[in-house]
């Protein structure tokens, strides 16, 4: 860096009570990652476990997205091809090459064609897991990586999402936190994309009108299962 450059910043860090030098700056770096203050939340997330998943469920509908509970995810395939039926959708999804995802017993359901990998855009219907659920809002965290390429996320017209009770976490600060976890133990696992997802994609920026399906998907779809026995890094 030049040394003009290097004095204006540095004056401007001083001005604004920022540490000179490389070596405070990364300390102060290091600080604030070791030490993540909590925001604010709202009094409706602090509430028992039972009540949580309750909220969630009603923050995700409020958002327009639909929420089915399940038993375990040996219900996933009879769920998923009942709802492609009931909407007249073709019989054929694209999903996560996801460990949740394998344990389903895709077979009981063969008039169903499932593929696995990123969707492309004639992919109507994509089948994910979700790393988080957050209660307070009804949002879904979603976090990019081998078994949950992104585009699965944005290009199908319909999301399906499972997503296991265990995954359902009451603010925003206990889903950073719950990532933060998994990528310690991971060691170098850190998503390269984390995706908050509140209900289908919408806009209103024509005449205020609301319209679905702007961005990415037109309809979503979230499986809650209560008892699934299989995880994975993404969800």
């Amino acid at each position: 860096m030049s040394g003009s450059r290097e004095r204006i910043l540095g004056g401007l860090r001083r001005r604004l009570g920022q540490p000179g030098g490389d070596d405070a700056r990364r300390d102060a770096v290091e600080r604030r990652l070791a030490d993540h203050p909590r925001n604010p939340v709202p009094a409706r997330a602090l509430v028992p476990e039972p009540e949580r998943v309750a909220l969630f469920v009603a923050m995700a509908t409020e958002a327009a997205a639909t929420v089915e509970r399940l038993p375990d995810t040996a219900a996933v395939a009879d769920a998923v091809a009942d709802l492609l039926a009931s909407r007249n959708l073709p019989a054929a999804v694209r999903t996560a090459p996801d460990p949740l995802l394998a344990a389903v017993p895709w077979h009981t359901r063969p008039a169903l064609t499932v593929s696995r990998g990123p969707a492309g855009d004639d992919d109507p219907v994509s089948v994910t897991g979700a790393f988080a659920g957050i209660a307070e809002t009804g949002t879904l965290m979603l976090v990019s990586g081998p078994e949950h390429p992104t585009t699965l996320n944005f290009l199908p017209d319909t999301h399906i999402v499972v997503l296991p009770r265990r995954r359902i976490v009451a603010t925003y600060e206990d889903a950073w936190d719950l990532l933060r976890r998994r990528s310690d133990a991971g060691g170098s696992w850190i998503p390269r994309t984390v995706n908050l997802v509140t209900g289908p994609s919408r806009t209103g920026d024509i005449e205020q009108t609301i319209q679905l399906g702007a961005h990415g998907p037109r309809s979503l779809h979230i499986l809650l299962v209560e008892d699934a026995d299989t995880a994975s890094a993404a969800g």
